[in-house]
């Protein structure tokens, strides 16, 4: 079976003979549909339909771009089953959890359409003039956010639905009043094209411009670089790795013209564990993280894969009830044969540096695609001294490392690269110990948890879901919650302008 469902503005396009198939990771199998890939003319036309649709959808009212978000919402829920089973047969996800991710994509949408009914997102500032300031007048000024131009979106592989073809960039970009360019993920054609077949029929039904969003198929890098390149484009939001994102990055730099791109890459997540709390809730903290590190076979970029811990007499029984407690958890299916590869690769590369112990690892026989769960230790000296140590492995894995004192312990995180998270374990009479260790991590990471795991990440407007680089490449800026509107924005001031001639937010 094959399918030409690229969808180039409102139309569905298959001009090349190009095509790949998705793997269904459970079975291991190739799924039967084939995928036409887009061509070099139909990476042009979208980005020139998006282009001419940005002329128009730029002055769409924010009223009407939330009829359109929500019309997005409820085309996504009418897919229904379909979807469902798309997802769980692209991504080798259970059920539960694309009925889960379903819900917060569809909460984005609604957020981010209640967000720009009205104006007052844009933080518009206004100084009116004072001709009779001495010694010098004063001009009347007028500030407002307006939007950068077309976005394009690469969809994730983690997050079938939401940081993918409706997520929360497609979402806040449209919000903002940029038209999108979805990159679909390879691994989740069949995914993508029923959520795009919905965004088309949400811009049909709202009277949104043709070209505002458009899906585009292609594996490997060729169709993506291409859409980076376009001069017509003027931002780029990316999840995924930090080879993938530098690369974009890079050749963002590079044009003649540059551009942002807002990428969200690679993280441990540091967790720092108190003695005290060791000692007073060892149990129920492994417990935590045993769930937290393997939760969607740890293939969340808020995954906890490096804790922190102080050596004494009580830090190596927590370490093994942690090991045990994490390896005794179903083994989970990964999303793709090739992340379970470079899985196993990362994990070996860590667990085979010097001074390193495995604690405990899966050792039974599992399916081709399920995640081996496993816990390393090393001690601090040790970790100090092998950068190797800080690689990400992207799966149910975490290193503890023994620090000999808090000294270390901060030297440690001093010598991190950029986090997305850190998150400290701590009892009350921790407190006066804590000062450090916060203003360590507060110049390391974009959020810091107390006493909670780091892998439940809320959208609303205080969430920070960025940090550092490589965590992201900008860290003031955030990918998850409303304040993502303003990665697709810039500032414009009017001064002295005739009131008739002022974008209405800003009129007198």
């Amino acid at each position: 079976m094959i399918t030409g469902k690229n969808y180039i503005g409102k139309t569905l396009k298959a001009s090349g003979d190009k095509t790949h198939h998705t793997i269904n990771p459970k079975l291991n199998i190739q799924n039967p549909t084939a995928f036409y890939e887009a061509t070099s003319d139909e990476v042009d036309e979208a980005v020139e339909l998006a282009w001419g649709a940005f002329k128009i959808y730029r002055k769409v009212s924010g009223a009407k771009r939330a009829a359109f978000l929500n019309a997005i919402a409820d085309e996504i829920l009418a897919l229904d089953q379909e979807l469902i089973d798309a997802y769980t047969t692209e991504s080798g996800l259970p059920e539960a959890r694309a009925i889960g991710e379903r819900g917060r994509t569809i909460f984005q949408l609604r957020a981010f359409a209640d967000l720009v009914e009205n104006e007052d997102w844009r933080e518009n500032t206004i100084d009116e003039a004072m001709p009779e300031r001495a010694p010098m007048p004063k001009d009347d000024l007028r500030r407002t956010l307006i939007p950068l131009g077309p976005v394009v979106v690469f969809a994730a592989s983690n997050f079938p639905l939401a940081f993918s073809t409706a997520g929360g960039d497609t979402a806040s970009a449209l919000a903002a009043g940029c038209p999108v360019i979805v990159k679909a993920h390879a691994m989740h054609s069949g995914t993508a094209e029923l959520v795009a077949s919905a965004i088309i029929k949400a811009a049909e039904k709202t009277g949104m411009p043709n070209g505002v969003f458009s899906n585009i198929m292609g594996r490997g890098r060729t169709v993506g670089v291409k859409l980076v390149k376009h001069d017509k484009v003027k931002a780029v939001g990316f999840t995924g790795s930090i080879s993938g994102g530098r690369a974009l990055f890079d050749i963002a730099s590079q044009r003649k013209v540059p551009i942002p791109v807002f990428a969200e890459m690679g993280s441990i997540n540091p967790v720092i564990i108190t003695s005290k709390a060791i000692e007073n809730r060892s149990e129920a903290v492994a417990t935590a993280f045993a769930g937290s590190i393997t939760t969607g076979a740890g293939q969340f970029c808020t995954k906890p894969g490096l804790l922190l811990t102080i050596e004494d007499d009580k830090t190596q029984q927590f370490i093994n009830d942690l090991a045990k407690k994490t390896i005794a958890i179903a083994p989970q299916y990964m999303l793709h044969p090739d992340i379970k590869k470079a899985f196993v690769e990362n994990v070996n590369i860590v667990s085979s540096q010097a001074g390193t112990v495995v604690v405990a690892k899966v050792e039974q026989t599992i399916d081709a695609n399920e995640a081996p769960s496993q816990i390393t230790s090393v001690s601090g000296k040790v970790f100090l001294a092998n950068p190797k140590l800080h690689l990400e492995a992207f799966g149910p894995f975490a290193l503890v490392v023994r620090a000999k004192d808090q000294e270390e312990l901060i030297e440690i995180i001093n010598g991190l690269d950029g986090q997305l998270t850190g998150t400290i374990i701590a009892e009350k009479e921790d407190y006066v110990h804590l000062y450090d260790v916060i203003d360590a991590l507060e110049n390391r990471v974009g959020r810091i948890i107390f006493n909670g795991v780091p892998t439940g990440v809320e959208v609303c407007p205080s969430m920070q879901h960025g940090g550092p680089y490589p965590a992201s490449t900008d860290s003031r800026f955030t990918s998850v919650g409303t304040n993502a509107i303003k990665r697709w924005v810039r500032p414009v001031s009017y001064q002295s302008f005739p009131n008739e001639l002022l974008p209405i937010a800003l009129k007198r």
